[in-house]
């Protein structure tokens, strides 16, 4: 769930509600915000900007796609998803063998033998 603690959401029906009485039957934000029980004006500004904005606004999900649980991914799809994980381990594995010979000085031109002087 998002938004602040206290937060109220309202349903697409109430928003689409507070939009045609605002548009068509000309009543002001406060009339609309005491009859269909809104906190606050300013959510009846947003909701009417919105509306003029994009029609089908209210009708979109927002945020991210949730996973559905139980449907199986196509082929293609693990194959992508495979992939990228197997290059982040590689990435991975790197970084973490250049920390390890960092850390042993192996390679390093410090480590000079002291007998060819």
């Amino acid at each position: 769930m998002s938004g602040k603690k206290g937060m109220a959401r309202y349903p697409v029906e109430v928003k689409l509600e507070a939009v045609r009485m605002f548009l068509e039957e000309g009543k002001t934000r406060a009339e609309i915000m005491k009859v269909l029980g809104i906190r606050s004006e300013g959510r009846v500004k947003m909701w009417v900007w919105q509306f003029r904005r994009d029609r089908t606004a209210f009708g979109k999900p927002i945020g991210r796609p949730r996973k559905q649980i139980g449907k199986a991914e196509s082929v293609q799809e693990e194959l992508k998803r495979l992939r990228m994980e197997n290059d982040l381990l590689k990435k991975f594995h790197a970084e973490l063998r250049k920390m390890e010979l960092a850390q042993r000085n192996i390679g390093s031109s410090t480590t000079k033998n002291k007998s060819t002087k």
